[in-house]
């Protein structure tokens, strides 16, 4: 009778764990909502069947998905830009994101309205790079990265490429301006 019991719990157990449904929003090192770590360009249009898919795809007489892909709700609100590994093959993996829509968030919160004090509250910086227009910051053991631009910034360091910008010059008020994620496919 414990046995039977056992079971019985063990059966209801494993039924809820495997039906409970993925945050759609969450992001992380392994996943996007539903899109996980190693699915291939192709497996999106399943995963946003609800929503409108505008492909980027230099081959605009292709059918299928793949190339980039814009995602939209169907209320038009642009959610994010999804890049496989290689634009030409629909059974390339997925490799990078950019979030548009703020409901796209890590565990810690961080999203494309967040500020770069947000980021410093939460994240270690591993490395800040200069561009002509921006500063991208590279988070410690997170395939995300963050542009922040370079008019957020005090005047003395918006104009100079050159110059070596770190965390104490940028404003904690600085807002992001791409907020996206790269996953390192290679590794797979």
């Amino acid at each position: 009778m414990i046995k039977k019991i056992f079971l019985t719990g063990l059966v209801i157990f494993l039924f809820v764990q495997c039906t409970k449904e993925r945050n759609p929003f969450l992001i992380s090192n392994k996943a996007v909502g539903n899109l996980t770590i190693g699915m291939k360009i192709k497996q999106v249009d399943s995963i946003f069947a609800m929503d409108s898919i505008v492909r980027l795809s230099p081959r605009q007489n292709q059918s299928s998905s793949f190339g980039e892909l814009e995602i939209y709700e169907k209320s038009g609100k642009k959610l994010l830009l999804i890049s496989p590994a290689n634009n030409y093959d629909p059974d390339a993996l997925i490799e990078n994101f950019q979030f548009f829509d703020d409901r796209y968030k890590t565990v810690k919160g961080l999203n494309i309205n967040s500020t770069f004090k947000d980021i410093k509250e939460n994240y270690e910086i591993a490395n800040i790079e200069t561009t002509l227009s921006t500063v991208l910051i590279i988070l410690k053991d997170s395939d995300l990265f963050i542009n922040i631009d370079k008019k957020e910034l005090p005047e003395n360091f918006r104009y100079n490429p050159n110059l070596v910008i770190d965390a104490t010059n940028i404003p904690n008020e600085a807002k992001i301006k791409y907020f996206m994620l790269s996953w390192k496919i290679d590794d797979l």
